[in-house]
């Protein structure tokens, strides 16, 4: 691969000191390198005669691989931007855990070299989409149906294809797939799902009853929910992203996409070590301490 673009956390200013080092050092693989118009400005004049300019939409007519600087809500932002690609992202973590983003700053040199010659893991993963007055919107990491500013909570009918599964009475629902289940979904008490697993998952916020459960059931499943709490309302979020507010009585379905997202991975890591990493994955508490 030798069209790369750069997609940075502008917000991060890390991120943009890495994106530009990415640069000089794609530069050096005689690679033609695409940047954001964003990041275009804040080269330096040397900087900016070695990169092309260009809008997010247009990297999939240039680039043959994305890398991302920021953390994991960056990928997700470049996913959702490029979702209809077929661009591999490579996630630089410039942020605190990075599940999805697992190359780092410190080797990023040697990272770079390792994918310019080849050394690397491409995996493809899951993703939901749901269909919103005409517009499909997708999630990488999960949907979350969720109250709207109202200290209320909310009751949702779920439904997996025609089946009728119960009542939600609680601050919301999330629906994510395994590459999610290790975001929002596991800080409510959700499992930790391998990526190549073939499920999806529901996990209640703050239910009312601790009878309510994470459930998993197969990603051939649409999975619907209705709204059945009058004069309240609730926002449905695509990974971070608000689409639409939801009123009483109107139905949300997701499903499984046919559309996937391909991220790069280093060589020899898999799952479970980025589990041990960033999880301290079965990690003696005792032994860390004799340390």
């Amino acid at each position: 691969m030798k069209k790369i673009a750069l997609f940075e956390n502008a917000d991060k200013p890390d991120a943009i000191k890495y994106a530009i080092d990415a640069v000089h050092i794609l530069h050096k693989f005689s690679a033609e390198i695409f940047v954001r118009h964003e990041l275009f400005e804040l080269c330096d004049e040397d900087t900016k005669k070695i990169v092309l300019p260009r809008t997010i939409k247009e990297f999939e007519k240039y680039a043959d691989m994305i890398i991302t600087f920021g953390g994991d809500g960056t990928i997700l932002t470049a996913a959702r931007e490029t979702i209809n690609s077929d661009l591999p992202i490579m996630g630089v973590n410039v942020g605190k855990l990075g599940f999805l983003a697992e190359y780092n700053t410190t080797h990023l040199e040697q990272a770079i070299k390792d994918v310019m010659n080849g050394i690397y893991r491409l995996v493809d993963r899951s993703i939901l989409e749901t269909k919103v007055e005409g517009i499909t919107y997708y999630a990488l990491n999960d949907f979350v149906i969720e109250k709207n500013d109202n200290s209320k909570m909310i009751t949702l009918a779920a439904y997996s294809d025609e089946h009728y599964v119960g009542d939600y009475r609680a601050d919301g629902v999330i629906i994510s797939t395994p590459t999610g289940s290790t975001a929002y979904s596991l800080s409510c008490n959700g499992p930790i799902i391998a990526p190549s697993t073939q499920v999806l998952c529901i996990t209640p916020i703050s239910p009312h009853t601790l009878t309510l459960r994470p459930l998993v059931v197969p990603d051939t499943n649409e999975i619907r929910f209705r709204l059945d709490t009058p004069n309240c309302e609730a926002i449905l979020v695509a990974d971070g992203y608000t689409v639409k507010l939801i009123k009483y009585g109107e139905e949300v379905t997701m499903k499984l996409s046919e559309s996937k997202v391909k991220l790069i991975k280093p060589e020899k890591s898999t799952y479970y070590d980025v589990l041990r990493r960033k999880l301290l994955w079965g990690a003696n508490a005792l032994d860390e301490y004799v340390k």
